[in-house]
Order: C-alpha cells, then sequence, then structure tokens
C-alpha cells in the first residue's frame, strides 16, 4: 500500500484508561503535530472534544496505538486500546488502523530530554506520543 492509497488527513490516539494523547498528520506530505491531551472519565472519553478535534482537521481516519509487550502478547491494556479504536470507528465512520505503540513514550520522553524541553511539556507526554506513534505508522505504510 503506498501512501497515495492511504487516507491524508489523520488523528492518532496514544490511549490511556486516564489520559488519551491525540495528534495530527498528513501522509501524503508527511506531516505530524502534537495538539492535546483528553482526560477519562471511567475509561470513557470526552467524545464531543473528539468530534470537534475530527471537524477542525477534516480527518479521514484514525489511528489508535496498540501497547504490547516486548513478546508481541497483548495486556489488559492492549484490550481497551482496541476497544477505544472499535469505539472511534463505530461512532464516527473512518477507517481506524491500529499500530505498534511499544516504547513510544520511553523515546518521546528521550527526544524531548535531548531539546531541552522534557519539564516544559511533561503534562503533554501523551500528545507526543501519538505524534510517535502516527510518525511510526507513516513510516511502516510507505514500506509496504
Amino acid at each position: 500500500m503506498k501512501s497515495q492509497s492511504l487516507p491524508q488527513r489523520f488523528l492518532a490516539f496514544d490511549y490511556g484508561e486516564k489520559r488519551i494523547g491525540v495528534a495530527t498528520g498528513n501522509s501524503k506530505i508527511g506531516t505530524t503535530q502534537a495538539l492535546t491531551v483528553l482526560n477519562c472519565q471511567s475509561d470513557q472519553p470526552d467524545w464531543t472534544a473528539i468530534d470537534k478535534l475530527i471537524n477542525e482537521w477534516q480527518v479521514e481516519a484514525f489511528v489508535v496505538g496498540l501497547p504490547l509487550n516486548m513478546d508481541d502478547s497483548e495486556q489488559p491494556i492492549t484490550k481497551k486500546a482496541k476497544k477505544f479504536g472499535n469505539r472511534l470507528h463505530g461512532r464516527f465512520g473512518l477507517p481506524t488502523f491500529f499500530h505498534d505503540e511499544r516504547l513510544s513514550s520511553v523515546e518521546v520522553k528521550e527526544y524531548l530530554f535531548e531539546m531541552g524541553g522534557y519539564k516544559k511539556v511533561k503534562q503533554d507526554i501523551d500528545a507526543y506520543a501519538a505524534e510517535l506513534i502516527l510518525k511510526s505508522y507513516f513510516e511502516e505504510t510507505e514500506k509496504i
């Protein structure tokens, strides 16, 4: 699958039970941007806020980070991330892709530390993790 056959405008999510990082990106030009962190109540995101982001960024598809163990096995949060992705698809009817997110938070912390900004953006770490998930997804789909 070449990037031309991919939807162009994406929202990516780094799912967590309490916080969900959100990023946007364009697969055609390969850009990504961390956007925000949404708080969850009882494992439920703010669906209205997600709807606003979809409309604001004219989103055509979603990427949800899939937290896997190093041996590729699933953990309890993996099932919750899948459920979240399936709900996104069900609510908004847009294609939803899952992408391995192992080590994304660690990589984001290292990147931000190198840039000297970790302390400044610590509260937004999940949004940067979502951006990294989307970048990785774009890189993987270009190889296919």
